[in-house]
């Protein structure tokens, strides 16, 4: 009997293509995240609490000022140097200090949140998107990332810029940071007492936060570019050069983007401002009756000297301590 199976096919191998099992490629990342540990962030808040707790803190008379033109400014409207006077003259140099233990600790509180936020939002976005992705969307990356570190920021700070502009607005009304939120717990409760400027704070801050990191970033960018300068291998007096300078344009620009909720900030914080209803009610009695063009330009001179070398001031500070602790600060880079 023939055997009518069909014999098992025998597979043929090559011997011009051996059969050897290819490597898997690993793509490989610019950067060395391996770094960016909890102690860098830690660092990066640290370095950020300082750099905005000590400029915010050195220009209060600055603001002791602006803030009276937003306030008063049927007494305040000859400009910056006329307020100064005016303020020195009616109240003694000491009132230009008003406020300032709650702008110190508000602020390093503040910064310490926002910097070193924007620190762990931007690369987190970077190590889950890629080198590609990550860096042609760097600027939306700053943005978002901003925004999420600065809401966060608010909220810590929002009480105690409540307690300053009170402070400003009625230098009698305490006689120290924890006298003034205190009474103010107890004449409006914590919600009113210390948030009913959180929402206008949020529409200041947020924006200028944004503007900040965005056009600080990309002015850095444009001036290492042209100037044909590598920022990690840059010498300490070229790093210092290019934070002033961009920390300068970032400034200006955040600080006309954030003004009309500037305004409003310092005029929610008033005693009666805007009537006796909800927050929304106040907010827009407060617009009609400044007007929103006021709004937009009463004592904008003043904030973007104040918040332009605020700004640059900050960068550089920032780029500094983060130098003096050893940690190198997150940059973009093209891949490979």
């Amino acid at each position: 009997w023939r055997n009518t199976k069909r014999p098992k096919k025998i597979q043929k191998m090559s011997l011009s293509k051996p059969q050897i099992n290819q490597p898997r490629v690993v793509a490989t990342s610019v950067y060395d995240f391996n770094k960016y540990t909890a102690g860098y962030y830690l660092k990066g808040a640290l370095a950020g609490g300082i750099c905005c707790g000590f400029t915010h803190g050195a220009l209060c008379p600055v603001d002791v000022v602006k803030t009276r033109m937003q306030l008063s400014p049927e007494i305040y409207n000859k400009g910056m140097v006329d307020g100064f006077q005016k303020v020195i003259a009616q109240e003694g140099a000491g009132a230009l200090l008003t406020g300032l233990g709650a702008t110190a600790v508000g602020y390093f509180i503040q910064g310490g949140f926002k910097f070193g936020g924007v620190e762990v939002f931007k690369i987190a976005f970077t190590k889950n998107l890629g080198d590609q992705t990550a860096w042609d969307n760097k600027t939306s990356i700053y943005l978002a990332s901003a925004a999420m570190a600065e809401f966060i920021a608010d909220v810590f700070l929002c009480p105690l810029e409540a307690c300053r502009i009170r402070l400003v607005s009625e230098p009698t009304y305490a006689d120290s940071l924890p006298a003034t939120a205190s009474r103010l717990v107890k004449d409006y409760g914590v919600i009113n007492g210390f948030y009913s400027g959180f929402v206008p704070m949020l529409f200041k801050q947020v924006p200028y936060t944004m503007a900040k990191f965005a056009v600080q970033g990309a002015a850095a960018e444009a001036l290492c570019n042209s100037g044909g300068i590598k920022i990690e291998e840059a010498g300490a007096g070229t790093k210092m050069a290019v934070s002033l300078t961009s920390g300068v344009i970032a400034g200006v620009a955040a600080a006309i983007i954030s003004h009309p909720a500037d305004s409003l900030l310092s005029k929610v914080n008033k005693a009666g401002a805007g009537g006796d209803g909800s927050m929304v009610s106040r907010l827009s009695n407060i617009t009609k009756e400044t007007g929103f063009m006021t709004l937009c330009t009463q004592g904008l001179g003043a904030r973007c000297v104040m918040i332009g070398t605020l700004t640059a001031g900050q960068f550089a500070i920032f780029d500094s301590v983060m130098d003096v602790l050893g940690a190198s600060k997150f940059h973009f880079h093209a891949p490979h």
